[in-house]
Order: structure tokens, then sequence, then C-alpha cells
């Protein structure tokens, strides 16, 4: 068995309200198994089947996972009625993930990571990052694996620079962002 963290995008804002368990409920009737959910902000842990993981002996299957994440998405724009889009994350990168987040943690700072399903597109936040006049006054930035380290000023997460480009359509479908201390909950 593979257990896995899918992080969704946009639930219990702008009007998508999807309770803890019926989310639980969606993941149970599609055969998931040790479902939980954490916090009410669309972070599902469940298992399946060691060949859903997405890798065999011989390196990354990338179709397994890919399926594995449209099927749910699919799923969730079925029983809820929403454009749904989730990060899939294997529960061991998740915690190699937050192990590994770069920066101090202060008290007046928000500690987040900017999470894609796709690298190119973590590593173009990466490079627009390092422009001039991308980020705000206090923002830092880093390249993890597979996501992007991002630490700002509390209180500001949605009027950064960098938070204003996050924001663009485009990235709806694969990005999702979580707090550090959110993702120490999911381990």
């Amino acid at each position: 068995m593979t257990r896995y963290a899918a992080l969704l995008r946009g639930v219990n804002v702008n009007g998508i309200t999807i309770t803890s368990a019926e989310l639980k409920a969606l993941f149970t009737e599609l055969g998931f198994s040790d479902v939980k959910t954490v916090l009410a902000s669309g972070n599902v842990l469940f298992e399946t089947g060691p060949d859903a993981r997405g890798r065999d002996a011989d390196g990354p299957d990338a179709p397994a996972h890919a399926t594995l994440k449209r099927t749910i998405e699919q799923a969730l724009r079925e029983r809820f009625g929403y454009d749904a889009w989730i990060v899939l994350v294997d529960h061991a990168d998740l915690a190699a993930i937050a192990a590994g987040y770069p920066f101090d943690e202060a008290a007046e700072l928000q500690p987040y990571v900017v999470f894609a399903s796709e690298a190119a597109v973590a590593e173009e936040i990466v490079a627009h990052a390092a422009e001039p006049e991308a980020t705000s006054h206090g923002e830092r930035v880093l390249p993890g694996a597979g996501v992007v380290y991002w630490e700002l000023p509390k209180g500001s997460s949605t009027d950064t620079a960098l938070a204003k480009y996050l924001a663009k359509a485009r990235f709806k479908a694969t990005t999702t962002t979580r707090n550090l201390r959110t993702l120490r909950k999911l381990l």
C-alpha cells in the first residue's frame, strides 16, 4: 500500500464548501483505505494499492500517478460540481518536503510551500521570483524537490508581488499552497 496526500485547491473559499465528512466519504467510495481529512482546507490522506504509486523497480511511471490524480479530480467534479484540481503527493515525499524547509522560522513570518503538479511550473515560479520586482520586501523564495519554498511577512499572503503572480488563473490547475504548520499536521 502507498500513502498519499491529496492537496485540493480552492476548497472552502469562493463559495465552494465541502465538509471533511463529505471528502472522506468520497475517497472511501473510490476504494481508498485509511482515509483521513486534515483541517477544513482540502487535505486528504489515504492509502491505495502498490500499483497506483506510479513507480516500479525501473523508476517513475507517470501514467499511473497521472491516472490516479485524474480519477480523484473527476470524482470531485462530479460529486461537488466545481472545477476540481489537486496536487497528489506521496506521503514519504511530503515528509521530506516539510523537513527540507530552508528558512529559519520566525513569529513574524509565514512559512509556505507551493506545490506544483508539474516540475516546469515550479521552475517557472522560481525563475519569476528571481526577477527584479517579482517579490516584495520581506519575501524569500527557494526551489525544492517539485515545490517552491516561500517565506513572507504575516498578514501579506495575498498582497505580495509573488502572491499576485501565483493567483493567476493559469496556475490553478497545477499549484496549491500550504502553510508549513499544515504540512506538519499531515505527517
